[in-house]
Formats: C-alpha cells, sequence, structure tokens
C-alpha cells in the first residue's frame, strides 16, 4: 500500500472513531483508536522491516530476505528514514552469505543515515570486518575507532575488542613475516 493511501487510511480511522465515542460507542470507538494508530505506525515503520528484523533476531534469515524482498523498490516505498534500515538489513543477510558483497550495502546504510547509535556501530563493525578481510589494516582500524565512539551504551564492546585482538595478531603475524 503506498505511504500516502496509508497515512489518509490512518486519520479517516482515527476520525471515524472519535465520531464513534461522540456518538456514545466507546467500545467501538477505543478500537478504532487502536486500529487507527496501528496504520500510522505502519507508515513510519514498514511492516516487511518489522517482521525481517524479527526474523533475524531469531536468526531465521531465509525468512527474513523472504521479506525484505517484497519491499520492490524501497526508494518509493520507504520514507528516507527506513531507507538506511533496510540497506542495513540487507548488509547483515549478505554478510552471512557473501561477505565482501555486503560492503556496499554498509556503506549505503551509512551514507542514507541511521538515528541509533547502536546500528550505526554495528554498521561501522561490519565495515571492519570487511576491511581485516581484505588486509587493509588502516581502514579496519578507523572503522573499529569509529564503532567504538557509536557504540554509547557498550552493546558491542566484546566484539570490538574481539576485533582490535585479531587487528593487534594481524601485526604480530606481519612483523614476524618481515623479520
Amino acid at each position: 500500500m503506498p505511504n500516502i493511501v496509508r497515512l489518509i487510511l490512518g486519520f479517516v480511522v482515527l476520525g471515524a472513531s472519535i465520531a464513534l465515542m461522540f456518538f456514545s460507542f466507546w467500545g467501538w470507538g477505543i478500537l478504532g483508536v487502536f486500529i487507527g494508530i496501528l496504520i500510522l505506525v505502519t507508515y513510519f515503520y514498514n511492516e516487511n522491516m518489522l517482521l525481517a528484523q524479527w526474523f533475524l533476531r531469531k536468526d531465521n534469515m531465509v525468512k527474513a530476505e523472504a521479506f525484505l524482498k517484497r519491499i520492490t523498490n524501497y526508494e518509493k516505498q520507504l520514507i528516507r528514514v527506513q531507507q538506511g534500515y533496510y540497506n542495513l538489513l540487507i548488509g547483515l543477510i549478505e554478510s552471512r552469505k557473501a561477505p565482501m558483497q555486503s560492503e556496499k550495502y554498509f556503506k549505503k546504510a551509512l551514507s542514507l543515515g541511521l538515528h541509533m547509535d547502536h546500528n550505526i556501530a554495528l554498521a561501522k563493525l561490519s565495515l571492519a570486518g570487511i576491511s581485516m578481510a581484505k588486509r587493509n589494516k588502516r581502514e579496519a582500524q578507523m572503522y573499529l575507532t569509529e564503532a567504538k565512539k557509536a557504540d554509547k551504551n557498550k552493546l558491542l564492546a566484546d566484539q570490538i575488542k574481539q576485533m582490535k585482538d585479531q587487528l593487534g595478531m594481524m601485526d604480530r603475524q606481519q612483523q614476524v613475516r618481515y623479520r
């Protein structure tokens, strides 16, 4: 359903619910308010993306990918705020299949904008891992530093520490080779 239709439908249902309550049909009016709010919430949060996030948390990549594929043209179907998160979710799914191909999705997600700091940290941590796999130590270090700054609640502190340790091991291995 197009976004503008969803927005109009939400306000129509809310208006009808208020009218029902005005005419003393309180039960139907309250139910209508809840339905109207649900319709308006799906304007700001696409239901396919919400379900994809749910299945990602449950580690069911097949279903998460199926719900994301329902969004055929994300630039038109999603508002700008959601486009970054769409690319982040696609990047997370792609990183399980082909890690090097997921880099473009994480970069696009960061360029479109992510509002939550832990999601920015997650994208930068993923880019750091890709840079490490490419043996690009300087870029990996930069992304790790940025991920650490963005991770204000220390949700990814363990993963950042592990990656820094791996980066240190890469240094030691390179030093041994050059001796």
